[in-house]
């Protein structure tokens, strides 16, 4: 049975198996994490070229994050030393930025989290470095429709499995395989919470989604199958049939008529192409 627990001003901020239902200090507070997200995100775009270090681009999130007010979480976080994840081509997720210069033809996934206020704005976009093939521009749109359609099913009475499924059909529809070693998270007051978010599942099953409710929702979808191989410096986790990865993320809170979504760009610059 799930447990869901009230968040009050003097609750503990700590990860539990209970999921939190958040108030409107709650959402204020995730609207202006979401937005300074967004916003590192547009900025990004144009320095996304051949040429460019992936060092270079995450030097420019930890700028943003600090002048916007925030921290990067994941500075720090259980030993990692960089302010995003930037995951390359066959990368899934968790890529960490260093001398790397992207190439005509990448794709990359750049996944950011400032903590402002204490409180979490998570998002990640897939990124086109200048011309790249018809069969990996594809796979950006289809993961980011995958994305919306799981959207599309946050809101009250439905489950974390209606989620799960709409991705999950639509990603196979296209012969892409769905990650299942990763998923989305509950998040607030603390980076990962509870829930997770799964990206497969059956209709109807799973905790039922109540308004208050906090999570990612970030499809990793493979153009081959879905399984996973992690690189021996403990972050880094690739395709194991080294085919082309993509991911994008959205932070939601659910209301009392359906969702939330606290990271959209204020720019429109959602997803590719980007036209500034």
């Amino acid at each position: 049975m799930t447990d869901y627990m009230t968040m009050t001003a003097d609750a503990p901020i700590s990860r539990s198996t209970a999921i939190k239902l958040y108030d409107a200090a709650g959402f204020e507070g995730m609207r202006k994490a979401g937005r300074l997200a967004a916003e590192i995100l547009d900025a990004l775009v144009p320095h996304v070229v051949p040429g460019v270090t992936t060092g270079e681009l995450d030097d420019i999130v930890r700028r943003m994050t600090l002048d916007g007010g925030g921290v990067p979480a994941t500075l720090g976080y259980r030993g990692y030393t960089h302010s995003c994840c930037i995951s390359l081509n066959n990368v899934i997720c968790h890529g960490i930025p260093g001398d790397y210069r992207l190439k005509d033809g990448d794709i990359l996934n750049i996944d950011v989290t400032p903590l402002v206020d204490g409180w979490h704005g998570d998002t990640s976009r897939m990124y086109i470095c200048g011309e790249t093939s018809i069969k990996a521009r594809r796979l950006v749109e289809v993961t980011y429709e995958c994305l919306m359609l799981g959207i599309e099913q946050a809101r009250p009475g439905n489950h974390l499995g209606d989620i799960g499924h709409a991705i999950q059909r639509h990603a196979e529809k296209h012969r892409y395989g769905v990650v299942r070693d990763f998923c989305g998270h509950g998040l607030g007051r603390v980076f990962h919470d509870s829930p997770e978010v799964v990206h497969v599942g059956r209709p109807g099953t799973g905790p039922e989604l109540k308004p208050g409710m906090f999570f990612t929702i970030e499809p990793m979808i493979n153009i081959g199958k879905p399984g996973v191989k992690m690189m021996e410096d403990g972050w880094t986790a690739v395709t194991r049939d080294r085919t082309l990865s993509a991911q994008f993320e959205h932070s939601i809170g659910i209301t009392e008529t359906g969702c939330e979504i606290f990271t959209r760009s204020p720019a429109g610059l959602d997803a590719p192409p980007y036209k500034l």
